[in-house]
């Protein structure tokens, strides 16, 4: 990422209302052109002189002036790039802000159902750590001490967001 420079990418893009547009197009691209392309993983991407770029890290980099390991977008929602949806952070914050896993079944972000114990399960990992907050009969119950807990240790990064 440290080959493009501020002065580059001022030159090539222009950034109005959350998405950005070509100013001085490289390529076959045409003048105030939507930059970006879907990656297929829900964000998206420009080529640059044969190198590919996520569209939010370069608008973080032409708001902030560098690239940090990690953009989190705040809303969950990979293609909204407007500056205020975008924050740094680290893998483990980036996780907090993730939606649900495919495989849930409580509908509830962290809680999972346990064959063995024949009852709903929470965990949530902080610092990298996965901690267990309780077995509970109601999913419902366990749905709102998960928030709780995440709520509490994930700070900033805690996500009210619907997972479904």
């Amino acid at each position: 990422m440290n080959t493009l420079t501020l002065e580059t990418v001022n030159h090539l893009f222009e950034y109005k209302d959350g998405s950005l547009y070509w100013k001085n197009p490289v390529q076959k691209q045409k003048c105030g052109k939507l930059v970006g392309f879907d990656s297929g993983n829900g964000y998206k991407r420009v080529d640059i002189k044969g190198k590919q770029y996520s569209v939010h890290r370069i608008v973080f980099f032409m708001h902030h002036g560098y690239f940090p390991k990690m953009v989190d977008h705040i809303d969950g929602n990979g293609t909204n790039n407007a500056i205020e949806n975008l924050r740094e952070a680290d893998s483990s914050q980036n996780m907090m802000n993730s939606v649900k896993k495919q495989k849930n079944t409580s509908g509830y972000r962290n809680v999972f159902f346990h064959n063995q114990r024949n009852h709903w399960v929470i965990r949530i990992t902080i610092n990298k750590k996965t901690k267990f907050f309780g077995s509970y009969e109601d999913v419902e119950l366990a749905g709102l001490v998960a928030e709780e807990a995440r709520r509490k240790y994930h700070g900033e990064f805690f996500s009210t967001r619907s997972i479904n």
